[in-house]
Parts: C-alpha cells; structure tokens; sequence
C-alpha cells in the first residue's frame, strides 16, 4: 500500500498544532518546555515570547521562578545554540548532543587551529574544579585557565570548556527583567546530578517528531545537526507511521499524533527571533508562503508573524526617546487582508502588553517591505 501523501498545508496545521499554536494551550509552563523540547535562548527574551504566544495565562515569573529554582536552565544544546529545556532534558540531550559540539569547536576559524594540538583533559579538569567552587563569568573563567596553561590563548580555553563540559548559565541570567552578565556553571554542580550515562538517541527522535513531526529523516538533523540519523530512525520505524510529501520525500510521525484538517483556522502569532519552528525543518516550505521568505525583510527584527500559519512578515517594537508610547511594528512580505490585519492588531497590541509593560500608550502599524 503507498503511504498517503500530505500537502504543504496539512504539514503546516499539523506541526502547528504540535507547537501549541493552532490555539493556547493549558499545560504548564515546565510541561510546555519538555513538550516543545527546550527553546531557543540565544536571546534571553526570547523563551518568554516563545511560551506567551503557545500557552494560556502565561506570566513571565512563571518561568522566571522556573529558572531560579533550578527546574529548568540555559545551556548550549541543538545546533551548538543555547536553549532552554528542563533540568531532566539538560541530563538527557547535553551527552546527545556531545558530538555537534565536539564539531563546532572543531570548525571555529579561530579557536579551532589552536586548540587541535593541546591536550584538554587538564584544562577541563581545572575548569571542573573552580566552576565547582562558585560559578564564574567568562573572564573570571578564562583568567583562571590562563594561570593553569601558560601561552595557551585563554578565549580558546574557555571555548573548549563551553563545548567540552556541560555549562549552564546561571540566574539573573535569563531571568524575566533583569539583566547580567553570563555566568557558569556545570549542570551536574548546579542541579546536583550527573548527567544520563545512556541516553536515548531514538527517544530524541520521537520526542522531536512529537513536537515537530510528520517530518523527514534530514528534518531531525535539521533540528539537532546531528549526523548519521537514518539508522537511528530505521530503528524506530516499526513504532512509527509513513507518509509522502508532495515532492516525494518519506515523512515519519507517530501514529497517533494530531494531524488536524488542513482547513483548521490558524490564528496570527507573533514569534521570537530563532524560534524552533521556523530552524527545525530541512525543508521548512511548510511554514512560508509560495513567494515569500523571511529573508524577503530587510532591517533590524525583533521575531517572525505568522498569518493563517504562514509567514507574513516580521515584527519589532519602536519606542519613543521618553518610552511612554510603544508601537508594535508588522513589516509583511505578503498582501494582508483587512480581516488578517484586524487579527494581528489584536495579537499585537496583546504582545505589547508583555513586551513593553511599561509604555502608557500601544500601537500596531503595518509597512510593506519594499
């Protein structure tokens, strides 16, 4: 029997749906972060947005008081980038991830040529020991390894620790409001245990296609940037369904996962800049209209509109020099119909509400870009 074929807008419900998109969701704030797994943090704003625009009754000390209590924590994950993800994930996907890490200290143009012919077990060893003492900023950090390996470039040295041990960064780090400098730890010092001896490479994979699915074996690797998937996923396909895209590629998804009518309304949301839905796909066609990319926008951007679950455009915040009046900015790609554009006039002026708290006065304006 041939696997049902799923077009461009059946993927595109279904993994919204999986994102908590196609409406707000009521799981907790932990549930979501372990659901979603983990969140894109480069930016330490951008997991409040990322929660806001998925969950109901969503209040930034929720998740602030999350990252206080040590239940969930930033560190470098997927892609070598920092997320979010609860302190269980952190044990689990820190050691799956050992191998992109390993790669991307590797490739640094600077750091890399330099770190191929030293000997790091003793760096990391003496790292180990003063971030177990108290967590250190970078240049507390890198000071102490230039004391321990004469002549070694000190940025180098704390690169390789990044990439090498399991750092987490530490509170107010991250934490909703406040702004520090980053500073680290090791996982297992902060929260007090190790990490997974034996994790689940084909665990990764189910639980991604659960947050992200139906999706292609090269999607994972999108998504992780780990290599060498096909077999890991062979594993796995007695557990899963199949299905074809409308270009013929295999598509992988639990078989009872959610796969909605392509016809189900998509509501407007407004998503952080690097949010995971729009970097986790190899082919992320599902997601964009037919003649329109993000890279269509030029300028600075604060995060990606979704219209109909499609991107339409991206957004960022103008505040006034007094910052008493705020305006959310919507720069569209696409032609906007009234009835789209009351919908992120809402959704907007909502965003605002947590984004610029402390103007007195909210805006929306539309700018085509051009």
């Amino acid at each position: 029997m041939r696997p049902d074929v799923l077009g461009k807008k059946a993927l595109n419900r279904a993994t919204l749906g999986r994102q908590l998109l196609l409406r707000r969701s009521d799981l907790s704030v932990l549930q979501a972060v372990e659901h979603l797994v983990g969140l894109q943090a480069q930016v330490p704003s951008n997991p409040y947005i990322a929660l806001w625009s998925r969950l109901a009754e969503f209040r930034p000390e929720s998740l602030a008081r999350l990252l206080e209590d040590r239940k969930v924590v930033r560190l470098p994950l997927m892609r070598a980038t920092i997320h979010l993800v609860s302190a269980d994930d952190c044990l689990e996907l820190r050691p799956l991830m050992q191998p992109v890490l390993d790669a991307e200290l590797d490739r640094h143009s600077e750091y890399g040529p330099a770190l191929r012919e030293l000997d790091l077990e003793p760096v990391l060893q003496a790292a180990r020991l003063v971030l177990a003492e108290s967590p250190r900023t970078g240049p507390e950090l890198r000071a102490s390894l230039a004391d321990g390996t004469p002549g070694a470039n000190p940025a180098a040295l704390a690169y390789a620790c990044r990439n090498r041990l399991a750092l987490v960064q530490v509170p107010p780090r991250g934490v909703w409001g406040r702004t520090s400098q980053v500073t680290t730890t090791t996982a297992e010092d902060w929260l007090g245990r190790p990490l997974e001896t034996a994790p689940s490479l084909e665990n990764a994979v189910l639980r991604y296609l659960a947050a992200f699915g139906p999706a292609a074996t090269a999607d994972v690797s999108a998504w992780s940037r780990l290599t060498g998937l096909r077999e890991v996923v062979e594993r796995v396909r007695p557990e899963l369904r199949t299905f074809r895209d409308e270009r013929g590629r295999e598509l992988f998804d639990l078989p009872d996962a959610p796969r909605p009518d392509p016809e189900t309304p998509a509501p407007p949301r407004f998503l952080p800049e690097y949010d995971n839905l729009l970097l986790s796909h190899a082919d992320r066609g599902r997601f964009h209209h037919d003649r329109a990319r993000p890279s269509d926008v030029r300028g600075p951007v604060r995060g990606t509109v979704l219209s109909d679950g499609a991107v339409c455009g991206v957004w960022r915040v103008e505040r006034e020099r007094r910052g008493e009046h705020a305006t959310l900015v919507v720069e569209h790609v696409v032609r906007l119909t009234k009835p789209a554009k009351s919908g992120l006039e809402d959704e907007g002026r909502r965003l605002l509400c947590l984004v610029a708290a402390d103007a007195t006065d909210h805006d929306v304006s539309f700018v085509a870009a051009g």
